[in-house]
């Protein structure tokens, strides 16, 4: 009998997620599931790991029935225990999410959720990244549920290249279908409030707002969310300009 796949569900909504119940009982329709989540949110971490203090790994109750943990780290030092010393087996997949929240565009290079699946593409294994477009911690992830599956399933039948792996952004409500982008080209333009505390010592709060610079291109992946599309976006680990290497080799140093 063909051993079933292994699938390490992992967020950065931390370990009580919504979403991350929700992607947990999707994926056990396609092989064993796995889970393993911070103990808090560790939104906006990245690609960030814990060097500076030991990582504890607890075992908790179950999800759907899977094996789950917490642990004190980043959504990536997550990825990197499922592959080192957590499992009796190495898992085949790596999903993450769902985000409560869309990780399109610049998003992409902040987020814990995408940073967990880029670890798990680091590892040569197929990876995907699931955000939902609702920042409410009891959205509805019905249909976001089911462009888990399809997306899912579309990695099974073709596989995706070596230290790749995708971004799938799922607008609120119900899709009108699914397109493959380019992510945005646009930054989140950051501003800090400066605050006071009730002790009188002053602290800064982010805030700020996001600038799309191609407002008009409907290749992009916020395209296709305001137009009501899932967006599937192909990330790579290779951070090379192409553009300006060819350049720089005529500069002299």
């Amino acid at each position: 009998m063909t051993e079933k796949p292994l699938i390490l569900v992992t967020n950065d909504d931390g370990i009580h997620a919504k979403g991350l119940r929700e992607l947990v009982e999707v994926m056990h329709f396609f092989g064993e599931v796995v889970v393993i989540s911070s103990e808090v949110s560790m939104s906006g971490k990245a690609c960030g790991i814990t060097v500076d203090q030991p990582l504890r790994v607890t075992p908790v109750e179950k999800i759907h029935g899977a094996p789950t943990w917490k642990s004190s780290g980043t959504p990536v030092d997550s990825v990197k225990l499922s592959f080192n010393n957590l499992f009796d087996r190495t898992p085949d997949y790596v999903v993450s999410g769902i985000n409560h929240g869309s990780n399109s565009s610049i998003s992409v290079i902040y987020s814990g959720t995408m940073g967990a699946a880029i670890e798990g593409s680091l590892h040569g294994v197929p990876s995907v990244g699931f955000s939902l477009d609702d920042f409410d911690s009891d959205a509805d992830f019905s249909k976001a549920k089911i462009v888990a599956a399809k997306v899912f399933q579309s990695v099974l039948d073709n596989g995706l290249a070596p230290f790749t792996c995708l971004n799938v952004n799922i607008p609120k409500g119900k899709p009108r279908g699914i397109k493959v982008c380019r992510q945005t080209h646009g930054k989140w333009m950051e501003e800090f409030e400066k605050r006071t505390d009730p002790h009188g010592r002053e602290y800064h709060w982010l805030a700020g707002h996001f600038r799309n610079f191609e407002e008009n291109s409907d290749e992009t992946d916020i395209h296709a969310l305001r137009n009501n599309f899932v967006s599937v976006v192909p990330v790579s680990v290779d951070l090379t300009c192409y553009k300006t290497l060819d350049k720089l080799k005529n500069w002299t140093f």
